[in-house]
């Protein structure tokens, strides 16, 4: 029972908690980027890296990959889908970004994400710790999503330190 915590006399799953507030926080932090000028939006966070827009953009479907291709197969008896050509999703999902608004980037983010946190609530909390199988790597369902917590956490640092480095720029 140690991934559970007393919260106002209710037991609570501490994992989904945990992954949930990531949720939550990356849309608290898109959402932010509204700020951003188009100049800024369009910046890359390296030389030949990609932009701003361009990282965000590429979540959207990555996020429905997971909703509808992951976790619903994640505990079931049916396979789980292939995953897609991350390469070809990554530079299809580029190539809309910078053709996309900032807004509409961002709005599309956000609802996607809404989509995934509901998803991830639904979920019954014995499952956090159940083991499955993607390829050759077992993992548990807090595991699986821990490490797509922490590949939003990097790419939401390479924004900050680029926005920090542009407005250092215009002092």
């Amino acid at each position: 029972m140690n991934e559970r915590l007393k919260k106002g006399g209710n037991l609570v799953n501490k994992y989904k908690v945990e992954i949930s507030k990531h949720q939550l926080d990356s849309i608290t932090f898109v959402k932010s980027l509204e700020e951003l000028s188009e100049k800024e939006w369009r910046t890359e966070i390296e030389e030949g890296k990609w932009t701003i827009a361009e990282i965000i953009g590429h979540f959207k479907p990555w996020d429905e990959f997971i909703i509808h291709k992951r976790l619903p197969y994640l505990f079931s008896k049916d396979e789980l889908p292939k995953g897609p050509d991350s390469k070809k999703m990554n530079l299809d999902s580029a190539a809309i970004s910078r053709r996309e608004n900032q807004l509409t980037t961002i709005e599309n983010f956000i609802s996607t994400r809404n989509e995934l946190y509901k998803k991830i609530n639904e979920i019954p909390d014995e499952y956090w710790v159940k083991n499955f199988t993607i390829g050759e790597t077992t993992l548990s369902l807090y595991e699986y999503l821990k490490g797509l917590a922490q590949h939003d956490c990097h790419h939401f640092r390479q924004i900050k330190n680029t926005h920090l480095f542009l407005k250092e720029r215009e002092r």
